[in-house]
């Protein structure tokens, strides 16, 4: 979604910094992409990108990473399975939407939820300091990887129900429901 969304802002006129992580798709056309791979690696290139009139955090960023990699492969032995140890990642949304000089004027945020959608939503809106978030129900829908796409948009105005569309017309209608904002 967030390649699509991109597009759309690029498309609207915006001058777009994409910051993707490891994906199967091509660069979109008229704007910057910064190429990561890991959570760490995403912080540091939006960090960079910033001050921004917007931030959008689409990217489904893994909430652990493994705590030390091991520089090589880790051999069966014959005994029992390594231990791994686990570290939290950065909380990029939370660190973009906090109070301060380089906060963008609009920060969405995203939430893929199995359950509860508008309750978990709300309160990942609230928790992550955003202005506006975009939830959908992953849940056995195939939402998740696939073409289409059917969202909640909270906003400090109420929340919106979108209809199942094409992931981008939703992009189209997100950047269109950005550019009424900033006028």
């Amino acid at each position: 979604q967030g390649h699509a969304i991109a597009s759309a802002l690029a498309a609207l006129g915006a001058r777009v910094t994409l910051v993707s992580g490891p994906v199967a798709l091509p660069d979109p056309l008229g704007l910057t992409t910064v190429h990561v791979e890991t959570a760490r690696e995403m912080q540091t290139a939006v960090e960079a990108a910033l001050p921004a009139d917007i931030a959008i955090c689409a990217a489904a960023v893994g909430d652990w990473r493994i705590a030390t990699e091991a520089g090589q492969k880790i051999k069966k032995d014959g005994g029992a399975p390594p231990a791994l140890a686990l570290a939290e990642n950065p909380d990029i949304l939370a660190g973009i939407a906090a109070p301060g000089p380089n906060r963008p004027r609009l920060v969405i945020g995203f939430a893929a939820e199995t359950e509860k959608l508008a309750e978990h939503a709300t309160a990942k809106r609230a928790r992550k300091g955003c202005d506006w978030l975009v939830a959908n129900n992953v849940g056995g829908t195939g939402i998740m990887g696939g073409s289409e796409n059917e969202v909640l948009l909270l906003t400090e105005a109420g929340n919106e129900h979108w209809a199942r569309m094409n992931k981008q017309a939703v992009a189209e209608k997100l950047a269109a429901k950005i550019g009424d904002y900033f006028k």
